[in-house]
């Protein structure tokens, strides 16, 4: 049995963006999945990689103590389904694409219906992030195209690009749990024309791609845009979110030193979606 701890990270309300920098610092101390709500953030990694020294270290910021109040608990392994049957429900967006697990009746009135198993992977459409990249996928015409969802979750952001018809889709992600909630999910979905693989940008090498979907947080894409505009074929779209609207200046100056040039962007509740385009060869 695989026992996780979630740890209750209490955000006061003035001091929103801690949110991201407790990601970026918990994902590179073996966190592997985060959900955020109202003032906090739950974060959940297996018991036997946790060390509750972490808290007491100078591993985080002063600016963070000062302002994060912090709660563990154990959670055995069996209880997770029951969880997120108990508070996962069904999302539409823009009337046109329906989400829903497993155990939620049929949506037949809307264009695209997504089956997804969340678990403890990153990516239902709760989140404004994945919600603003949906959007941005609705609109974008995706047949025929070559697609890379890079932090793929639960893979919902990939399978949607199968269902409107992209081809060599790959979904990549660095959190073991995600890369196997992505299998599983485009089997419910039968959309196998998805490769997936466990690991990070580095598996971008020598690939290339007309879209590439990115919603991880500010510190990762920032570190990554150079390799994803890399790996754009000319003409084409790199979608980037996972951020507030404080920091689109610094995600727009990293893209353009990339050679991308800015298109457009959607905001929600602060989070952003944004979009940029390659040039021609």
């Amino acid at each position: 049995m695989m026992v996780y701890i979630e740890l209750k990270c209490t955000i006061k309300p003035d001091k929103p963006d801690i949110a991201e920098q407790l990601i970026a610092i918990l994902g590179e101390l073996g966190f592997e999945s985060f959900v955020e709500g109202d003032n906090e953030l739950l974060a959940y990694i297996q018991a036997n990689n946790y060390n509750p020294s972490i808290l007491k270290d100078d591993i985080l910021t002063p600016d963070i103590t000062a302002n994060v109040g912090f709660t563990s608990t154990v959670i055995p392994d069996q209880n997770w389904n029951a969880v997120w049957e108990e508070n996962f429900q069904p999302v539409t967006i823009d009337q046109r694409c329906h989400i829903r697990a497993p155990f939620h009746p049929k949506n037949l009135s809307v264009e695209y219906e997504l089956i997804i198993e969340p678990k403890m992977s990153f990516g239902t459409a709760h989140h404004e992030t994945t919600a603003l990249m949906i959007r941005f996928l609705l609109e974008l015409d995706l047949n025929n195209k070559e697609v890379l969802d890079m932090g793929c979750g639960t893979g919902v952001l990939a399978i949607l690009a199968a269902k409107k018809g992209s081809r060599n889709i790959t979904a990549i992600d660095n959190d073991e749990w995600a890369y196997k909630n992505t299998l599983e999910n485009i089997q419910r979905n039968n959309t196998p024309l998805i490769d997936v693989y466990l690991g990070d940008a580095s598996l971008l090498e020598n690939k290339n791609f007309d879209v590439i979907i990115a919603n991880i947080n500010r510190n990762i894409l920032l570190n990554d845009i150079p390799a994803y505009a890399k790996s754009l074929n000319a003409n084409s779209v790199l979608l980037l979110s996972g951020f507030y609207i404080d920091d689109l200046d610094a995600i727009k100056k990293s893209a353009a030193s990339s050679g991308l040039e800015y298109n457009s962007h959607k905001e929600e509740n602060r989070w952003v979606a944004a979009c940029f385009k390659s040039s021609g060869s």
